[in-house]
């Protein structure tokens, strides 16, 4: 059967790659002494909290499920709105906020809207790969610039401004970034919005990762940015969000997009033939999110994510494996592991270097994680991610391997 070109585009998605043979691994090991460690997948060890899994409970038993407006239920899109301005002090109005099933379809809904074939879309180089994809799905190029640990591996204003041809249609970052947990200063992300304002371009930024942020420097939104002259960028801004990473409901598929008011109606087109609208029931659900228990549960939450943070990367860097910029938010650690190839004998070429790496540390240390690979082109054999999303005790136990082998 003949696939399509659009389809012949997509690279394989690398990390499932490792993590199927990380569980082919594990089931050969299971009940041994040292058992698969899986910091390969970037999903918090969390679930919900009590109070979203009873509204769950709560929208079947009273026949809460039939579908909602492709823009979502109204009361969570104001929801969304309060948290907005409670935490990140920005006023978004719920009428600029659509309801996605997941940030996946977000960023699908808004690369369709945005995006015509043959225009190009600039991405720093490392980047989460699916973004990419979603701009080649519609038919766009994503132009991936590389960065470096001096510019917290983010795209740089100059760089924006240099790469800036006639078939670029805007720029897609993330802050915090997978699969570095950096973040883009504020400063250089309104100089970059405004360069791209100026030349008639849009600016999407992936923000799923902002709730966990650790420094209040870069946790704000970019949506309440403000030019030189006080005028409001981040109402221009189109900023993807999700439920899955900071509110812990990763298998519920429930995202959002904020858009400028004049992209609603479009987008909500899309939404309406594409998806018909996101789960009801994830809907009803994420409604508690916000009620103050599940809040103040979110943020203790949030300090243990930091707590692993300060544990494994100090860890990380004593043992060889140099993380050289510390993230600010998400949950990875972006390590160097030039110097432990060199002392496996793999060699640190294109093709091998972490790659070969993550192999050998399943199966010396029984301990998964993820190689640059997946990220982009700028020396992926040179960097290895870790997810940090897992149990204090599994991450010293991994560091304790790691020690072993190291």
């Amino acid at each position: 059967m003949r696939l399509s070109r659009r389809a012949q585009r997509i690279d394989p998605f690398y990390v499932m790659e490792v993590a199927k043979a990380a569980s082919q691994l594990a089931a050969q090991v299971a009940g041994s002494a040292s058992p698969m460690i899986f910091l390969n997948i970037g999903e918090p060890d969390f679930t919900a909290p009590p109070l979203v899994q009873q509204a769950a409970e709560r929208a079947i038993s009273l026949g809460h499920t039939q579908y909602t407006q492709a823009l979502g239920l109204p009361a969570l899109r104001e929801a969304i709105s309060r948290w907005y301005a409670t935490r990140f002090g920005v006023n978004v109005s719920p009428e600029r906020i659509v309801l996605t099933a997941g940030a996946s379809a977000a960023l699908q809904l808004a690369c369709l809207a945005l995006i015509d074939a043959g225009d190009e879309v600039l991405m720093p180089d490392p980047s989460y790969p699916c973004n990419r994809h979603f701009v080649s799905a519609a038919e766009g190029t994503a132009v991936l610039l590389p960065t470096t640990p001096e510019q917290r591996f983010q795209l740089s204003v100059a760089q924006v401004d240099a790469a800036w041809g006639p078939r670029t249609r805007g720029v897609l970052l993330a802050s915090p970034s997978n699969p570095t947990g950096t973040s883009i200063h504020p400063d250089e992300l309104r100089r970059i919005a405004q360069t791209v304002s100026d030349r008639g371009g849009i600016t999407l930024i992936d923000e799923i990762y902002l709730g966990l942020s650790h420094d209040d420097t870069f946790g704000q939104s970019a949506l309440g940015l403000k030019g030189e002259q006080g005028q409001p960028l981040g109402d221009d801004i189109i900023s993807i969000n999700s439920f899955s990473k900071y509110f812990n409901m990763t298998g519920w598929r429930l995202g959002w997009l904020v858009v400028p008011p004049s992209l609603v109606p479009a987008i909500e087109r899309l939404a309406q033939n594409l998806f018909i609208c996101p789960s009801t029931i994830s809907q009803h659900a994420a409604l508690a999110c916000f009620e103050p228990d599940s809040l103040a549960e979110y943020e203790r939450r949030r300090a243990e994510f930091k707590a692993r943070r300060d544990f494994f990367i100090p860890e990380l860097n004593r043992l060889g494996l140099t993380v050289p910029v510390m993230p600010d938010g998400a949950f990875y650690a972006w390590a160097d592991c030039t110097q432990a190839c060199q002392n496996w004998g793999i060699a640190t070429d294109a093709a091998h270097g972490s790659w070969d790496f993550a192999f050998e540390l399943m199966q010396r240390a029984h301990l998964a994680a993820t190689p640059g690979r997946d990220f982009g082109t700028a020396d992926p054999q040179r960097y290895i991610r870790f997810s940090t999303a897992n149990s204090m005790a599994q991450l010293q136990e991994a560091i304790h391997r790691l020690g072993q082998f190291l």
